[in-house]
């Protein structure tokens, strides 16, 4: 890398920056063309991940599902405008998912006792792997079946796919038969872990049956059962797991999903007071040779980070909800009412952080003067049409680098949260085709996504109520 590209990238760091809102922010930041368009290319598949351990922490892998694209699927592996536009109607399902599962569909515009230590997994990115964007691998039973599953704040259960597979989708490792582990055990009909599943019942009488359908039409369905999961070296014993043998959509290449989200099915509902409801991760960029991580446990939380209450939406107890007070272009606040992302009494509304959905979506009333900002402070770069749910674009064929006012997130309470310009201006093809990347949400729900969460630590600290934001970058 050359010397000018490495001042860029280290500008581009220390503009991904947390301050008190009374500060003075820098009104622009530099894009690196050139390097953002390079870094869409995509990389071999992983092979076996291995868990490092940090400090006495359990770091795992995380990776985007870019790396796990088989060199055979080279008419996607090497065009990235293919790659986008598949990962853009993804992103329309997913929102379509989130929304069925709020009050009102969302549509509303208004108002185990075993001790284990710190542990974590890398987190790879899987954009093109026919699932959701970020993977995480683990060993399911006893032997350990390695296995890549899909990272989920939004969800609440932890499955797999299991032999027998009355129809399963094509996934990367050979599909779990829990035949062949020893710690796995069918949880009764009667047990108090089955009346904690929605839609359970009764598999030929005796064992729990689960069934999920997401919103996209996917779904999964079979047996509910304890397993024990290995996250490196760290064992931990009777999660709560689904045994899919019936399995259909989007999860390719993923074994299953792990579920991460508020509720207490989730992963860190079951660990509980084990890592104290606190986990950690860091999203790799899209394209870049790199990992990201997942970290569970109270010595995961960082100093230095900036933190902001949760809140809590008891008719969606899953999601991750922020306190979200404006929005800023060029250092200045857009004026924007902060009652546009508000969560109402009723549920309605509000700020969500999901790292299943890739775009951030804002109701109209924020997104258009959020938007136009954005668009009279580059009004010196050359326009491009509207590309997917995209309707401000450009065309930075020739630059080398490009001049853009920052973008921030103003939260409840003083913090303010300034991105870094890849973050919110992505190439959506391989001709310098950048679009600003948010998106009207069409209802009263904003969510934050994994994008604009891209490259930052974020740190959930459940036990006491609040998300941080840094100070680390990854």
């Amino acid at each position: 890398m050359s010397l000018v590209a490495i001042l860029v990238t280290m500008l581009q760091l220390a503009l991904c920056s947390i301050a008190i809102a009374t500060n003075s922010f820098p009104d622009f930041q530099l894009l690196n063309v050139n390097e953002t368009l390079t870094g869409t290319k995509m990389f071999m598949p992983l092979g076996l991940s291995e868990t490092d351990d940090h400090r006495g922490k359990w770091n795992l892998k995380l990776v985007h599902r870019d790396k796990l694209l088989s060199p055979n699927d080279s008419s996607t592996l090497h065009n990235h405008g293919r790659r986008f536009h598949a990962r853009m109607q993804r992103d329309v399902k997913r929102v379509a998912s989130l929304l069925r599962r709020l009050p009102g569909k969302g549509t509303h515009d208004g108002d185990a006792a075993y001790q284990v230590n710190d542990f974590g997994s890398d987190v790879v990115s899987g954009m093109d792997q026919g699932s959701g964007e970020y993977f995480v691998r683990i060993g399911v039973g006893s032997p350990p079946r390695s296995q890549y599953m899909v990272i989920d704040s939004g969800s609440d259960v932890v499955w797999v796919q299991c032999q027998p597979c009355n129809q399963c989708y094509r996934q990367s490792d050979p599909v779990f038969d829990p035949a062949n582990s020893a710690s796995f055990a069918g949880v009764s009909c009667g047990s108090s872990v089955c009346d904690r599943i929605d839609n359970s019942g009764c598999n030929a009488g005796r064992y729990c049956r689960y069934e999920v359908i997401y919103g996209d039409g996917s779904y999964t369905k079979g047996t509910l059962a304890l397993e024990t999961l290995t996250f490196g070296r760290t064992v931990v014993k009777n999660v709560a797991i689904g045994c899919g043998h019936v399995n259909r959509g989007m999860f390719i290449g993923a074994a299953g999903l792990l579920g991460l989200g508020g509720g207490s099915m989730s992963l860190v509902g079951q660990l509980g007071g084990q890592t104290g409801g606190a986990f950690s991760y860091c999203l790799v960029s899209r394209g870049t040779d790199a990992s990201g991580s997942l970290v569970f446990g109270r010595g995961t939380m960082p100093v230095g980070a900036t933190w902001v209450p949760l809140l809590r939406n008891p008719r969606a107890p899953s999601f991750y909800y922020v306190g979200l007070s404006g929005l800023g272009v060029g250092g200045v606040r857009v004026p924007i009412s902060e009652d546009v992302f508000r969560l109402t009494e009723l549920g309605y509304g509000g700020v969500v952080m999901d790292t299943g959905t890739a775009v951030t979506r804002l109701p109209s009333s924020a997104y258009n003067p959020f938007r136009d900002a954005f668009i009279t402070q580059t009004a010196n770069l050359p326009r491009a049409s509207k590309v997917s749910i995209f309707d401000t674009c450009y065309n930075l064929s020739g630059f080398v680098s490009v001049r853009v006012p920052t973008v921030s997130f103003y939260f409840s309470g003083g913090p303010v949260l300034t991105l870094p310009a890849r973050n919110f201006l992505i190439p959506v093809d391989n001709m310098g085709t950048f679009c600003f990347a948010f998106a009207p949400s069409g209802s009263g729900l904003s969510i934050i996504g994994n994008i604009q969460q891209e490259g930052i630590q974020i740190s959930f600290d459940g036990a006491n109520g609040f998300v941080g934001f840094g100070p680390n970058v990854c």
